[in-house]
């Protein structure tokens, strides 16, 4: 009974230090690697679209294990043994139904779009997966995709170059649909009636699992709700009408509190560490000339230099 609880425990302590959703691709990469799949690299259900075990290497990345799903490269080799982080639903599809996407690209949405940046970050959207299977899907849609053979060994999932559209493996076909649906319900996103029928036939015939249940109470520790097509308050039905509940402007910031900076330390807990989130660097209160020159927009506070870096951000070059 003591093991039972401690494993428990150990399962509920990661979740407890993360103040506040992630709010950049980089960060949510991290984030994601600690708190939802830091313990499934082994797992039955694997990675997203061929099921294979990986090995973690890095701050979110890691290396596939070919021998464990009987992987086979298609063509690129090196971006097959790479674990990368797939947006279930690209950022190329939800961009372009975003005004800043028309009038810059990604890199406009990412610097001026509040939505977008949600969007993006959102842990939701985002699944480890074979960066050859990721790279190949690209931003197509899902589709059924016929005679495409075995393109990547015992590898199910599927990818139709000429008709843009991907096909992932039945295992996961009903966790695409409800995360979609979320994505278009939170984000007040328009979805072809195409799109509608396929995933709405998805989620009827593979219902949520075990793991599906797992993965959202974990993420929703983190994000602060759930996915409601995953927890059946929702139901997505043809011609359903999103709720655009994620749409909002600005995003909140983490503020810094203010401090007596008089005989603190640049170690001490108790100093707020003021991240760049357009660089990714983070200055001290005490010996960084730059720590009150970040644009406001681009600022995000930390309680301590380890959650800076855990966040994927390093110390300015000018610290002293």
């Amino acid at each position: 009974m003591k093991k039972v609880l401690l494993a428990a425990l150990a399962l509920l302590l990661p979740f407890t230090a993360q103040a506040a959703p992630p709010f950049t691709f980089t960060e949510d990469k991290v984030v994601a690697k600690q708190k939802i799949y830091f313990d499934q690299t082994n797992s039955t259900q694997g990675e997203l679209y061929c099921g294979c075990h990986w090995t973690w290497a890095g701050k979110s990345g890691g290396r596939i294990d070919f021998a464990s799903c009987g992987y086979q490269t298609r063509s690129q080799q090196n971006r097959a043994e790479r674990v990368e982080w797939e947006h279930i639903v690209p950022a190329w599809i939800f961009g372009h139904q975003r005004q800043g996407w028309q009038n810059g690209g990604r890199k406009n949405c990412v610097a001026d779009d509040p939505v977008f940046r949600a969007m993006e970050a959102d842990l939701y959207n985002l699944y480890p997966s074979v960066g050859e299977v990721n790279g190949d899907r690209s931003n197509f849609q899902y589709g059924m995709v016929a005679g495409a053979g075995s393109q990547y060994g015992q590898c199910n999932t599927k990818v139709d170059f000429a008709g843009r559209a991907a096909e992932p493996r039945d295992e996961v076909k009903g966790l695409t649909a409800r995360v979609t649906f979320y994505m278009y319900d939170r984000y007040n996103l328009s979805m072809s009636r195409q799109q509608q029928q396929l995933l709405t036939a998805w989620d009827k015939q593979f219902p949520v699992t075990p793991w599906e249940k797992e993965r959202d109470n974990r993420i929703a520790t983190v994000m602060g709700h759930h996915n409601p097509f995953v927890t059946d308050e929702r139901k997505w039905t043809l011609g359903y009408k999103p709720v655009g509940e994620g749409i909002v402007s600005p995003i909140p910031t983490r503020t810094p509190q203010p401090i007596n900076t008089t005989n603190v330390s640049s170690t001490s807990s108790s100093v707020a560490i003021m991240g760049n989130k357009s660089s990714h660097i983070y200055h001290l209160p005490v010996g960084c000339p730059s720590y009150d020159k970040v644009s406001p927009k681009n600022q995000v506070a930390f309680g301590s230099e380890a959650e800076a870096q855990a966040a994927g951000y390093r110390k300015a070059g000018n610290c002293k």
